[in-house]
């Protein structure tokens, strides 16, 4: 039995319009859950908290973008989270990089175990550990040179604690 060109056209752009649309569909739906993830609402509340980060960003308003699913530095399993969030301000923008353990004695609660802020111009900004007010005002750029977020991993964060905190 022979196929008419005209029907295995129609059946090729239904099937690319089904599977575009299912793509767009995943898509949506796993940036949705990590949008509503709780290490992902714990490491925003942080952010909003801190003063410094909010008024280096020129925030609010402040944007929250979808992270990129590829990155390398996005890692979540049962027991750990750690991923880095597109975030802009009216000045600048940079990214969140946060890393959260659940509890397990619970396995169902987040902690949020380091995060902070790296904008644009090579600031970083330690969410967790707030420096008395003149600490956080005298600190440069100088120091970001430090942390290699390139290869990203618990370890490193070690190194932010030479930056301004929160």
């Amino acid at each position: 039995m022979r196929a008419s060109t005209s029907k295995l056209q129609q059946l090729a752009i239904f099937t690319t319009i089904l599977t575009g649309g299912g793509t767009g569909t995943m898509y949506y739906l796993l940036q949705k859950k990590f949008s509503e993830s709780d290490y992902h609402r714990l490491a925003l509340q942080k952010l909003e908290a801190c003063s410094i980060a909010m008024e280096s960003l020129g925030a609010p308003p402040l944007r929250v973008h979808n992270i990129h699913l590829t990155d390398r530095n996005n890692r979540v399993d049962q027991h750990t989270a750690q991923i880095k969030i597109p975030v802009t301000g009216s000045k600048t923008g940079g990214y969140l990089y946060t890393s959260s353990v659940r509890d397990p004695n619970t396995n169902s609660r987040w902690s949020l175990k380091q995060a902070f802020l790296k904008l644009r111009e090579g600031q970083i900004i330690d969410l967790l550990n707030p420096p008395p007010p003149a600490a956080a005002q005298s600190q440069t750029a100088e120091h970001t040179q430090e942390l290699d977020t390139g290869s990203w991993h618990l370890p490193i964060y070690s190194n932010v604690n030479n930056d301004s905190r929160c």
